[in-house]
């Protein structure tokens, strides 16, 4: 998620990750791979037609009223450079009213 102001200027910028994090009894450290036993630990990974909800808390600089948020919701196959753009939408946020 990305948002700019007006002028196109990057005041924020952050992502999230979902999906199922698996660790083995003895440390606390993400573990991936048929090589270690791992028992999954949490699982944040989007469900089908399950409806999640995010927050996010966006301090803007002085004098600054109105940001263009950008969100996008992507699929990443082994690499992050590698990936499917599921969905990205763009809105316009003020906080006058």
């Amino acid at each position: 998620m990305t948002a700019n102001t007006a002028d196109g200027k990057e005041i924020y910028n952050t992502e999230r990750h979902y999906h199922t994090q698996a660790t083995d009894c003895r440390t606390n450290k993400m573990l991936y791979g048929a090589q270690v036993k791992t028992q999954y630990i949490r699982d944040t990974a989007l469900q089908p037609y399950e409806t999640k909800a995010e927050t996010f808390e966006i301090f803007l600089p002085e004098g600054v009223r109105t940001v263009d948020v950008t969100v996008s919701l992507r699929y990443e196959i082994n690499k992050p450079d590698n990936f499917i753009e599921i969905a990205k939408v763009s809105r316009t946020v003020s906080l006058d009213r």
